[in-house]
């Protein structure tokens, strides 16, 4: 049945009734989707305890999601296409691809920035699916039905929490958050597993110096569930607090018994089920969208999507009528994985704990695992239902130097490179971190953590602006999407990374990662009972997959991928990847998600005194205007290639313009 009604708690004209291009005006809608699904229909029977939860009179399991939906105020003036964004834990305060800074607060202000979308006519729907971001303005949450045992109450299991602290704390809350900023602060909390007994001598702590080392266990008598008030411990079920404290880089591991037991998969159907409505019902059926939606298009960015590479894995792409849902899909940093997002005590926002999203498949296509003889494609299911969307996989330097960005492209053994499949393409942006970087340089990252090398500097905004359009084309005209750019093994384009790191070592002054430390992407033993989506925790690891990044040229970027003309016109060396500053702790290691920008010497006289091999920016340019040109005539080839739009020109001259006044002045 899906959405069985919409309520409606707010509509207005939005950004005080700006204009934007042919579309004019937009209007916002924010409300709740009331859904309903049947667990024994052939389209549900996926999602995992769906058949566990509380049924209404009419046979089905009843949940609410939150939507935002902005749209033409005159339906004739848009362009007919619908735009999902799967919004990142829950965060929607900026409308996506717009050039715009971050907002300082997320509330219920949605930013339009530059307005590519909204300029183009596209409707745009905001959704929440995620059961346990914290429902508040600014904030889309889903309000998940709960898996019951035969007593009629939640099941109670075992669940996992990991976290490595960038400073030292006494207590953590029993809930993920990247980079895990230190307790506190509101923007940075999801909805905990709480403990059933804060007193459970069962309950276990470990605490280990690196991803894959060796675990030591906190002996129970020193560690409590419970919060600090004013420098004393307060029971909390939702807390774990140890005594001497949590220690800056360390990795901690909490497994215990949660009390409740959320149907996480039903976020998926409440993504499926909003866009079929806006899609296919009328609008005598409470239907908002006044536009005629003729396309859609799917975007998740990080973890959103990686829950995209979920939703076609689990064939949701035909709703319960067998309509299709989404026409193309444009899959951001996710890499190789997919995520918790339908299994039991799944935590959606987990990053490295070891589970059902670090499981293969990876490719596209059927693949086999030569160790286990395990055999799966990501589209395998999709493709036996039909209905399989047209996808981007796009990714930046950040998600290969991670572990895992390779497997997409590759066979399981790494020994050689996958054909592209009909239904995909694979763009690797080169020289980029997982987000937009920007100047002037800083080591401090908006979640408190801090890296030894100064953050990335390239904004990767124009490439994605320009594979969006690419991607709306493609579904809407059948015009053929610009080529795959990814490394590759057979050009020698794709390389490891111990090779390039020994390359790294001749900048003087550059933190390295070290390789011992690397993550590494293993194979995941969830004991026999995964296939029903309830593991055993924790998981064991076994043997690691091979893994690859780009070769690196003479000024040490990135050869493969879509270069931005910041990286084939360079003032400095770029990277993927970023090493935790010593003072927060596990030195060495990666800081996920973080690349390096290494600015060149100004002069030649800064960079033979500095033994630096790079050549100096004062041998490279004229001067300003010499760069300028330079960035400017390698745009133009981006835009004669179709991997950025002309409008876009003068953007990468701003861009340019800052990184040079930043670097060279």
């Amino acid at each position: 049945m899906g959405v069985l009604r919409t309520e409606i708690r707010h509509r207005a004209q939005f950004a005080d009734g700006r204009s934007f291009g042919a579309a004019g005006p937009y209007e916002r809608v924010d409300g709740v989707f009331h859904l309903a699904v049947d667990p024994d229909q052939p389209a549900n029977q996926r999602i995992v305890d769906l058949d566990r939860a509380e049924r209404g009179g009419d046979g089905r399991v009843h949940f609410q999601a939150d939507f935002s939906l902005l749209q033409p105020r005159d339906a004739e003036r848009g362009n007919g296409h619908l735009f999902f964004h799967v919004v990142n834990r829950g965060r929607n305060g900026v409308v996506p691809f717009s050039i715009a800074p971050p907002p300082a607060v997320i509330d219920e202000r949605t930013d339009p920035g530059d307005g590519l979308l909204l300029n183009r006519g596209w409707t745009i729907l905001s959704g929440g699916w995620q059961w346990d971001v914290v429902r508040r303005p600014g904030y889309l949450g889903l309000e998940a039905p709960e898996a019951l045992g035969d007593d009629g109450r939640p099941i109670p299991g075992t669940v996992v929490v990991q976290f490595q602290p960038s400073e030292p704390y006494r207590f953590q809350a029993l809930a993920h958050w990247p980079l895990n900023p230190p307790p506190g602060n509101p923007d940075f909390q999801h909805r905990p597993y709480p403990a059933a007994d804060r007193d459970d001598p069962n309950a276990v702590l470990t605490v280990r110096d690196w991803s894959h080392g060796p675990s030591t266990v906190v002996p129970r008598s020193r560690w409590r569930f419970a919060r600090e008030v004013a420098g004393e411990p307060v029971p909390d079920d939702s807390f774990v607090w140890l005594g001497d404290g949590f220690e800056a880089g360390k990795i901690y591991e909490v497994r215990y018994r949660t009390r409740i037991c959320p149907v996480v998969g039903s976020g998926l159907l409440a993504v499926r089920d909003a866009i079929s409505y806006l899609r296919y019902a009328p609008l005598g059926a409470g239907n908002p969208a006044t536009a005629r939606l003729s396309h859609v298009v799917g975007f998740g960015a990080s973890q959103c999507g990686r829950f995209l590479r979920d939703f076609v894995y689990e064939g949701l792409n035909l709703d319960e009528s067998g309509r299709l849902v989404f026409d193309g899909l444009f899959i951001h940093v996710a890499g190789a994985r997919r995520g918790e997002f339908n299994h039991r005590y799944a935590q959606p926002s987990v990053q490295h704990n070891l589970g059902f999203g670090h499981r293969m498949p990876f490719a596209d296509d059927v693949l086999t695992d030569p160790l286990t003889g395990e055999a799966d494609g990501l589209l395998r299911r999709q493709r036996q239902l039909g209905g399989v969307p047209r996808i981007f996989h796009v990714n930046t330097s950040s998600e290969y130097w991670r572990s895992d960005c390779s497997l997409i492209h590759t066979d399981i053994a790494g020994s050689r490179d996958l054909p592209q499949s009909e239904e995909s393409r694979i763009y690797l942006l080169a020289d980029t971190q997982h987000g937009p970087g920007n100047v002037p340089l800083s080591t401090q990252t908006p979640s408190g953590a801090r890296t030894a090398n100064p953050l990335n500097t390239i904004n990767q905004t124009p490439l994605m602006r320009a594979l969006l359009i690419a991607l709306e084309r493609w579904v809407a005209d059948g015009e053929e999407p610009p080529p795959s750019q990814r490394p590759r093994l057979a050009d020698r384009s794709a390389v490891s990374r111990v090779g390039v790191l020994e390359r790294f070592a001749r900048i003087p002054g550059v933190a390295l990662l070290a390789p011992d430390l690397l993550p590494t992407l293993r194979r995941v033993d969830l004991g026999p009972d995964a296939e029903r989506g309830v593991g055993e925790f924790p998981a064991r690891a076994g043997e690691p997959y091979p893994s690859y990044v780009s070769a690196i040229d003479s000024d040490f970027n990135e050869i493969a991928g879509i270069r931005m003309p910041g990286v084939s016109v360079p003032l400095g060396s770029h990277t993927g990847w970023n090493p935790r500053d010593p003072s927060t702790g596990g030195a060495g290691q990666l800081l996920d998600m973080q690349g390096s920008t290494l600015p060149f010497c100004r002069t030649r006289e800064e960079r033979e005194q500095l033994g630096d091999p790079r050549p100096s920016i004062a041998e490279r340019y004229r001067n300003r205007d010499d760069y300028l040109s330079r960035i400017r005539a390698a745009s133009e080839q981006l835009v004669s290639r179709r991997y950025l739009l002309s409008e876009d020109v003068e953007l990468i001259q701003t861009l340019a313009s800052a990184r040079y006044d930043a670097f060279a002045l």
